[in-house]
């Protein structure tokens, strides 16, 4: 069974961005590829529980498990050595993928504080987006009074758009609430 943001893809959103960029194909239009969540966790190197707290929230949030990151090279500044576990990622692809951009774009979103929208020059030319967020607790998932500290992480969209305004005209199709 398909979700709503799916079908909503598939009903309005392909005939739509077809008829804008004038497309010959329905497999021109640009659709969702993956859903990257990543966490930095830099106090991981003082204290290993932090990680551990990191990776679990990330998996509530993203609904499936998390893989953990390692440091590619050694910054003696950063206390950093090759190797040392720095972060958590997730990607969701299919259908997890449309549940947690629905999730975002209708619950998490609108609970930041002072909220007026998405910045709409985050994109990377390509046709990628990346969001950063501040605190974890605006996802439904995340019990306020469990969380020992507030961390943020990136969510990027990728898409197979070519342009950022295809990209744009999807997102915005999809709920994405640009400033504007």
């Amino acid at each position: 069974m398909a979700n709503r943001l799916q079908e909503k893809y598939n009903k309005e959103i392909v005939p739509s961005m077809i008829e804008k960029f004038n497309y010959t194909s329905i497999m021109q239009a640009p659709k969702l590829d993956k859903i990257v969540l990543n966490m930095g966790v830099g106090d991981a190197t003082t204290n290993a529980k932090n990680l551990d707290e990191a990776v679990e929230e990330l998996g509530l949030i993203a609904g499936q498990k998390p893989l953990i990151t390692k440091a590619k090279k050694s910054i003696a500044g950063f206390r950093l050595r090759e190797g040392n576990a720095i972060g958590a990622k997730v990607t969701l692809r299919g259908e997890r993928m449309y549940d947690f951009l629905d999730k975002l774009v209708n619950v998490s979103l609108p609970r930041v504080r002072d909220f007026h929208g998405i910045s709409s020059r985050a994109f990377d030319g390509r046709g990628n987006y990346t969001l950063g967020v501040r605190e974890q607790l605006i996802f439904p998932e995340i019990d306020y009074d469990k969380v020992n500290r507030v961390r943020g992480l990136d969510i990027v969209v990728v898409t197979t758009a070519n342009t950022d305004e295809e990209s744009r005209e999807l997102l915005t199709q999809l709920g994405m609430p640009f400033t504007k």
